[in-house]
């Protein structure tokens, strides 16, 4: 039996790692700004007002740095952003240059929240607030202007670099999950079809000669108790073939006798969050599709996870299920996909294009699945979104031989 994975099994050891090198980081830097303070001329209030913030300032950091699955939404990191500008600008006028090297870690902050097309010049701006404050009367140090461009420079690139390897290391956790999904998916396939095949056809086998065992009629009363004896052991062990039959069948589900829809929707909530993409869920009160659209949709959603891990710059997903007119409708949307002019969008490889090789897991593959039940499957790109659609019925109709 496969182990749930738990939510806080999720963070690879290299998240772990870093995070810890960024929590020694941090630490560290606000330590030697704290003994500053306690050496300086400053009045007592003030230096316990700067304590103070510089207890505060850890939680901060942190929670704009902290890998998944441990990392925060990103509104929430927007306003532990504006709260670290605060108390990294306004001590800055009392404390003079003891609170410049706080600056690199406003910049590190900058860069790993906002986009990069902002966050590239507001870090920067950041980076040359400390030379402008220098060369004016708000701030008073003996540090040349280039000496604390060099070192905000410095803490912002070391704080980037290691919560930026954190994000891949965990994006890469969960690439190898889905990756090993897969690997285990193809197992079950084989190993359902060999049992249809071998298994099946030798116990429907049994079970027929189990019949015509029991349709004979005994000629001989004196016989009479070992017919009896005989017909029981016939009786159980159709009885038997037949129970092992329907497991077989069961096994051979079109779903694969696998995890239900919800599971899947589960596990895929999981692995998105564990690799750093937020993921938003809507489902409907109730649905209840057929074995095989159940394992169709298990199929594209599983294909556009896999999109989203290996081919998208992803920051957010919407899965969304929705159930009307006898028909189900699975909605995969990230905001990943790349232009035109650049890489290959989401599936594309996956869908065989570009020379791939690989067939019937992508795009081609998942369309394919969709039309056999009677139903639709779209892939587009626009605005910078990738959307996977597919709307299937509730029942499709059962193909015939």
């Amino acid at each position: 039996m496969r182990r749930p994975v738990r939510l806080e099994e999720a963070a690879p050891q290299g998240s772990k790692v870093a995070f810890g090198a960024l929590a020694v980081l941090v630490i560290g830097s606000l330590a030697l700004v704290a003994l500053e303070l306690t050496s300086s001329p400053l009045g007592r209030r003030s230096v316990v007002a700067g304590l103070t913030v510089l207890v505060l300032m850890p939680a901060v950091m942190l929670g704009q740095y902290a890998p998944p699955p441990y990392r925060l939404p990103y509104r929430l990191r927007w306003v532990l952003l504006l709260v670290q500008a605060v108390l990294t600008y306004l001590p800055l006028l009392l404390f003079h240059h003891g609170w410049m090297s706080l600056l690199g870690f406003l910049a590190g902050a900058v860069l790993l929240t906002l986009p990069p097309n902002a966050s590239v010049p507001l870090a920067l701006a950041v980076g040359v607030s400390g030379p402008v404050l220098s060369t004016t009367d708000l701030i008073t140090t003996d540090r040349s202007p280039f000496s604390i461009l060099l070192s905000t420079a410095i803490t912002a690139s070391t704080v980037f670099a290691v919560a930026h390897l954190a994000l891949l290391a965990a994006r890469l956790g969960a690439g190898r999950e889905y990756t090993e999904r897969l690997a285990e998916q193809r197992e079950r396939d084989r190993m359902r079809q060999d049992l249809h095949d071998l298994v099946g056809s030798s116990l429907t086998a049994i079970a027929l000669r189990g019949e015509v065992a029991l349709r004979g009629d005994p000629s001989s009363g004196a016989r009479e108790s070992g017919r009896e004896r005989e017909r029981e052991a016939l009786t159980e062990m159709v009885a038997l073939a037949r129970r092992l039959h329907d497991d077989v069948r069961s096994i051979s589900r079109p779903d694969g006798g696998a995890l239900s829809l919800s599971e899947e929707l589960a596990h895929a909530q999981r692995v998105l969050a564990a690799s750093g993409v937020e993921v938003r869920t809507v489902l409907p009160p109730h649905v209840e599709p057929g074995p095989a659209v159940v394992g169709c949709l298990r199929f594209v959603l599983r294909e556009a996870v896999g999109n989203v891990l290996q081919h998208s710059r992803a920051v957010s997903c919407e899965i969304a299920l929705r159930a009307e007119d006898g028909k189900v409708r699975l909605t995969v949307r990230n905001d990943g996909a790349v232009p035109e002019d650049g890489p290959a969008l989401p599936g594309q490889r996956a869908a065989g294009q570009h020379g791939s090789k690989r067939h019937g897991t992508g795009l081609a593959g998942l369309a394919g699945r969709a039309l056999a039940l009677g139903g639709t499957f779209a892939a587009t790109a626009e605005d910078g979104a990738f959307t996977v659609t597919a709307t299937l019925p509730s029942v499709p109709a059962v193909p015939r031989p």
